[in-house]
């Protein structure tokens, strides 16, 4: 079931951001003093007293403003207006009342949900004084706020509980997964999005740098809920201008790491930049599984196949050879919800385990197909290989000196358990560790007198 909605609305740079984060107590929305920050819908489950809701920020109501965008922005504000089950109209004590408060307090009316007036910036019992001269607008309650400090946080959220409706007390559903869509500007994330949510929940637009916030957006299929994650697309680190950008670029690599599956979209119509084999980098880095999303695919079509592509992109971006491709055009919604399909047979890979027995005997394979390489006098030599952990699945190889073991070898081995284990499309942590560590921890029991000899290795 849907969660209740509570929206926050004003003019610009009256701390409604900052509002948003104080509530959800967690840094999400971008806060800036520039105004216009604030483009999409910026949403956080929130948990308050055993009651449930979505507070959604959204961008400053400004009906003077003839600004490219400005369209988009108001088609957001009304989307959350007309899905809030509650509305927090926040005012700024020490502006005072403003001539565009007023009409947005006139815009307001006609809702039939319960409007809250949240007079921000009250960081002083003076300047809270202030607050009364908005009671004016006959909205009730009014309660002075400061998001900078936390003032007045519990008064402010006992007033939406009291109006939230009665399926508030539900917690929402458990999320299935979490899905980071990641690219260089203009990629198509925001309508890659869209396709997902089933409606215009995210800003699409050829002005680049559209998005600027990480936006969460709830969706169902087959009966599971997840979480697609919007980033802000991806410049070049010396073509970022000002701060906006770096704490967007900050939020899309934040968004990486606490994503369960990243889709990295390329740009079908352009070459893979340096943005795109920085963000492989990330993921790769962050040990991610990641599907590989050729987007814009029908504007590219007739100009190469599929094999010619997958051919270019294995050779651009080398370390993610194991990724699997999709072929999208997300303005059509083609193949974006396979491409889900795909991220949770990821997400299934990333979270198997296997048995010891059965990773020896991959070993015990790999190591007569190829022996490790001998540099020195001292024989490299492999004991025994087990799984400690999932997401990604990490396997410890005993061995006799983990420095005899170079980095191609290394990759030879996780390319043998990507063959004949139920991980072959996943990053895999090895972990190289000494014979006498695991004495160590195993409280100096002896597992084996001497090693075996190369060839014959002894599963445990």
């Amino acid at each position: 079931m849907p969660l209740p909605k509570v929206a926050i609305i004003g003019r610009p740079n009256v701390g409604k951001s900052s509002l948003f984060n104080t509530l959800a107590r967690r840094r999400i929305a971008i806060v800036e003093p520039t105004a216009g920050v604030t483009r999409d819908r910026v949403s956080a489950v929130v948990e308050s007293a055993d009651a449930w809701f979505e507070l959604v920020d959204t961008g400053g109501m400004d009906f003077r403003t003839s600004e490219e965008l400005a369209a988009d922005v108001a088609n957001q504000i009304e989307y959350a207006i007309r899905e809030a089950s509650v509305i927090v109209f926040v005012v700024d004590v020490q502006d005072g009342r403003q001539p565009l408060d007023d009409q947005i307090a006139e815009r307001l009316r006609p809702v039939e949900v319960p409007v809250i007036v949240a007079a921000n910036k009250a960081d002083n019992g003076r300047l809270a004084q202030n607050a009364t001269e908005f009671y004016t607008f006959g909205y009730k309650p009014v309660i002075p706020v400061s998001a900078k400090h936390g003032r007045g946080r519990r008064d402010l959220m006992d007033a939406v509980r009291k109006h939230l409706p009665a399926d508030a007390a539900e917690a929402p559903d458990e999320v299935a997964m979490k899905i980071a869509v990641v690219g260089k500007r203009n990629a198509g994330k925001s309508t890659f999005i869209n396709a997902l949510a089933g409606s215009e929940r995210v800003i699409v637009s050829e002005i680049p740098g559209t998005t600027r916030d990480a936006v969460d957006i709830r969706f169902e299929k087959d009966g599971l809920t997840y979480v697609a994650i919007d980033t802000a697309g991806v410049r070049k680190r010396k073509s970022i201008k000002d701060d906006i950008e770096f704490y967007s670029l900050t939020r899309a690599l934040g968004s990486i790491r606490r994503a369960d599956v990243v889709l990295l979209l390329i740009d079908a119509t352009t070459p893979v930049s340096q943005v795109d084999k920085h963000l492989g980098r990330a993921v790769r880095d962050e040990m991610k599984p990641v599907v590989l999303v050729v987007n814009k695919w029908d504007l590219a079509k007739g100009r190469a196949t599929t094999g010619d592509f997958a051919d270019y992109l294995g050779e651009m971006l080398p370390g993610l050879s194991y990724a699997p491709l999709s072929f999208t055009t997300a303005k059509d919604a083609r193949n974006v919800l396979a491409t889900v399909d795909l991220a949770r047979n990821l997400y299934k890979q990333s979270q198997s385990r296997v048995t010891t027995g059965e990773l020896n005997r991959v070993i015990e394979r790999a190591v007569k197909i190829r022996q490790p390489p001998s540099p020195r006098t001292t024989l490299p030599k492999i004991y025994f290989a087990t799984q400690v952990a999932v997401a990604p699945p990490t396997v410890v190889l005993f061995v006799n000196q983990p420095d005899l073991f170079n980095a191609s070898y290394r990759r030879f081995i996780e390319n043998r358990f990507r063959e004949e284990l139920p991980f072959p499309e996943v990053p895999i942590r090895l972990i190289l560790r000494a014979h006498s560590e695991h004495e160590r921890a195993e409280g100096g029991k002896r597992l084996h007198r001497r090693g075996p000899r190369p060839g014959r290795n002894k599963p445990r």
